[in-house]
């Protein structure tokens, strides 16, 4: 699963996102009874690799503050640097 997630932001680059259903979708399948189920699990590996400082979770394109509690929509994306801001 984070194998997946790393692949899709390498993938996109930056300034580019990606949302947890694409992961979820690339490894249950195209129906929803199966990858469904996988929404969870992969939000919480976002949310470990996330605090690893492997990826950021987006919410209305900013990181959240705290990965241990966030609600709603997000995205995955490649995690800012310094010159990202600048």
């Amino acid at each position: 699963m984070a194998e997946t997630i790393l692949r899709f932001v390498a993938e996109r680059g930056a300034g580019k996102t990606v949302c947890p259903s694409e992961v979820a979708r690339e490894l249950g399948g195209p129906h929803p009874e199966n990858w469904s189920p996988l929404m969870q699990p992969v939000r919480r590996v976002a949310v470990r690799m996330t605090k690893a400082g492997e990826v950021a979770i987006l919410r209305k394109g900013k990181p959240v503050e705290d990965p241990d509690d966030f609600r709603g929509i997000y995205r995955l994306g490649p995690v800012a640097t310094d010159s990202d801001e600048a």
